[in-house]
């Protein structure tokens, strides 16, 4: 008797069930990981594109310095002490940890 109740139980439930799921499935992947992994790419973009000479800034390798020099290639020269340079790409620059240094340096008002 109880067997029979379970084969009951499944033969009521719709076609249309698993679509759905899946569809919703598919909408917390794109809401909670692929739409703000684009927009994060989008700022770093922007984040890059901004940068002048002068500005200071950390690599994701974590060396600090200060941009002396910006090429068209997609490099810069990175003056880390005075009278040293390090020629780096610009996809190297960390968005978060240049925010952070330059948070720590601005003074409070």
């Amino acid at each position: 008797m109880l067997q029979t109740f379970f084969l009951q139980a499944t033969a009521t439930t719709s076609t249309w069930t698993t679509p759905i799921m899946m569809g919703g499935m598919i909408l917390v992947f794109y809401f909670f990981m692929i739409r703000p992994q684009s927009k994060k790419a989008k700022e770093q973009k922007k984040f890059i594109t901004e940068l002048q000479k002068g500005d200071k800034i950390v690599t994701i390798a974590g060396i600090h310095g200060t941009i002396n020099k910006m090429n068209e290639d997609g490099t810069l020269l990175l003056e880390t002490s005075p009278g040293s340079y390090m020629k780096i790409e610009k996809s190297t620059i960390s968005m978060e940890w240049t925010a952070n240094i330059n948070k720590v340096n601005t003074p409070a008002k």
